[in-house]
């Protein structure tokens, strides 16, 4: 009698060990991945608040680093126009105003469309008034852009 090639077909062929190992580091990777992420967030901006109290250089200080803290470089250049105007462009319309820093630390909270184009500015709910203001008072203390030579 010829043996049957399909006896054992209710075993499934063996893995390699290693390939499970690799499978639950991957896992393991993601999770942590996926912890730091969220870990990020609910620790809220990188730069903590200074009092009102101080100095008028670390209040700007603070307010820079909160700006490099947050996801504010990703539209806006220092000196060039990219999604959003850049810091100085804003900086040079708003400085004349004399709710400037209430109005661009609302604007950065709340967020906005239209004063400058299409572009959308996405809300920032996460700061504080005091870290707004801060972040408002460092852009308006920004100098003018230098004219372009055409």
């Amino acid at each position: 009698m010829d043996r049957n090639p399909y006896e054992d077909e209710d075993q499934p062929p063996s893995r390699p060990r290693w390939l499970g190992w690799a499978i639950v580091v991957f896992m393991l990777l993601v999770a942590l991945g996926v912890f730091n992420i969220g870990w990020r967030i609910m620790r809220g901006p990188a730069a903590a608040p200074v009092a009102a109290t101080g100095t008028a250089d670390a209040r700007l200080a603070a307010g820079k680093a909160l700006v490099e803290g947050n996801d504010c470089m990703r539209c806006h250049g220092m000196v060039r126009h990219y999604v959003g105007p850049s810091f100085q462009q804003i900086a040079q319309r708003y400085r004349d105003r004399a709710d400037a820093a209430e109005h661009l630390a609302r604007r950065i909270r709340e967020g906005g469309a239209g004063e400058w184009g299409r572009a959308i500015m996405p809300r920032h709910p996460q700061l504080t008034e005091d870290q707004s203001l801060q972040m408002a008072a460092w852009l308006l203390s920004l100098p003018d852009p230098a004219p372009q030579a055409t």
